[in-house]
């Protein structure tokens, strides 16, 4: 069964469609479409390009005398606009965006429209997204043609300069910086480790854009690991498997990320220690995340491990209160929503974890004073997040420190209560018990017992342990430390 990837670009009458089975025909074609460049000439959309703009600039002049000014900077502004054709697309940032939108303004905008086109046949669609790398522009009389860009995965919205920098992340966002200047000649992989949404992949994106800016024409591929096997599985299913290492050994850059994917999956890793050998040879840079160091990644082959260390391995932790509103502020800009400095530093007090729960706490607020028409106050924004706060402030039980320590270390609370003892497991269950003892007032037989039935001399053992431990480590010490502040 042919399945279409989703790569199409349809301009005029040239469209190109790829499909899933000609995707690796040959290694030309596939270099053609790992750069993602097509050069079509288009006239025809300059011309509708230049109409469709000039149309939409007279739409917001003329809903600036109908609605309020905060109506038109909420609603209408952060709308982006693509050209294509005779279709005027609008860009929400969002999905409240878009159905406020839709439900208030829509019908108006398409009124707008009509009366501003003398041949009555552009259209106007409204969907989620943000603009294509290359923007459509006029050209002049002697343009040249435009080159029409195809995904190579990364983000176009996430760069270094909204990258909020703090003392968590400085040391990785400065190599970041570093290797997007130079790719391939040093720290190379450049390794980035750290707990869920802390901006791993914000900084991958930020590279693949920044190296893109300074050579438009490099070969960069951002992909998530489960991507990479899967591309793997299918290029075995279709005997592809030469096109398969062609399309991903000849890049000039590969942002992986989430590494853990490839853990007890022996066919993936061979293809990717062969594609790393093949790159690295070859000079072209790697950028690697993941959730854990990677001699702690249980399942993943000690040549691969030792081959992510042969460059700069760095870690990223959970954000301080000052960055953390920072990033508040940086994000409530970039929604246009006036957030006073006092709500942001409750909202930064109580979301400490992780960017992706302190954003979403943000969010909520927002779309909550948006629906209302209320002002953004301490008060409002105790209302607005009353549900999420009351989770936060649930007791610390041993149940609770269990689940949390064993989703930060990639295990079971079933592992922590067993009688295993490989390493991957001990460690996390010392840290585990060590927690307890220091955040709750249960006795160490009591701690011995909800851990499998263990002797309080294991669980005094286990404090002793991890304390001297984090003398002498900087990685325990610092789980334990993202752990505690994570539980409190």
């Amino acid at each position: 069964m042919e399945e279409y990837w989703s790569k199409f670009i349809n301009i005029g009458a040239v469209a190109i469609s790829i499909k899933q089975s000609d995707y690796f025909s040959n290694s030309r074609s596939a270099s053609s479409l790992r750069s993602g460049r097509a050069n079509v000439l288009c006239d025809k959309q300059a011309i509708y390009g230049k109409t469709l703009n000039s149309i939409w600039q007279q739409c917001i002049s003329s809903l600036e005398g109908e609605i309020s000014e905060q109506q038109l900077n909420t609603w209408i502004l952060p709308l982006q606009v693509e050209q294509e054709l005779n279709t005027l697309k609008l860009l929400a940032p969002n999905r409240i965006v878009m159905d406020w939108v839709r439900q208030h303004f829509l019908t108006r905008i398409n009124e707008l429209v009509s009366s501003l086109d003398d041949s009555k046949s552009i259209s106007v669609s409204l969907t989620i997204g943000s603009q294509r790398r290359t923007p459509i522009t006029t050209p002049t009389t002697n343009a040249s043609p435009i080159r029409v860009i195809s995904a190579t995965g990364v983000n176009e919205t996430q760069r270094f300069d909204n990258f909020i920098e703090g003392t968590s992340n400085q040391l990785a966002r400065a190599a970041s910086i570093q290797i997007s200047s130079q790719p391939g000649s040093e720290y190379n992989p450049l390794y980035i480790y750290g707990g869920v949404g802390l901006g791993k992949t914000h900084l991958m994106h930020a590279i693949g854009n920044q190296i893109l800016e300074n050579n438009p024409d490099a070969n960069v591929l951002y992909v998530n690991c489960e991507r990479f096997v899967s591309d793997m599985v299918k290029a075995l299913q279709h005997s592809k498997m030469n096109e398969f290492k062609n399309y991903y050994r000849n890049l000039d850059a590969l942002l992986i990320d989430d590494i853990q994917f490839l853990a007890d999956k022996s066919r993936s890793q061979e293809e990717f220690f062969h594609t790393f050998n093949s790159l690295y040879e070859a000079r072209a840079q790697m950028v690697i995340t993941c959730d854990r160091f990677p001699k702690e990644i249980e399942g993943l082959e000690d040549r691969i491990c030792s081959r992510l260390g042969w460059g700069l391995a760095v870690d990223i932790k959970p954000p301080d209160l000052e960055t953390r509103v920072a990033i508040l502020k940086s994000k409530a800009d970039q929604i246009n929503a006036a957030v006073p400095d006092d709500v942001a530093f409750f909202i930064a007090e109580r979301f400490k974890s992780n960017i992706r729960e302190l954003e979403g706490a943000l969010k909520r607020v927002v779309a909550h004073a948006r629906f209302s028409g209320a002002p953004i106050t301490q008060n409002f924004a105790r209302k607005a997040l009353k549900e999420l706060l009351a989770v936060q402030d649930k007791p610390i039980t041993i149940e609770s420190i269990q689940k949390l320590v064993a989703e930060y270390f990639k295990i079971r609370v079933a592992d922590l209560l067993s009688s295993r003892r490989n390493r991957s497991i001990t460690r996390p269950r010392q840290i585990a018990m060590a927690l307890t003892k220091l955040l709750t007032r249960h006795s160490l037989p009591e701690i011995g017992n909800a851990f499998g039935g263990r002797d309080h001399t294991t669980v005094l053992y286990a404090c002793r342990k991890i304390a001297a431990l984090r003398e002498e480590d900087r990685r325990v010490d610092e789980d334990f430390e993202i752990l505690t502040r994570m539980l409190s």
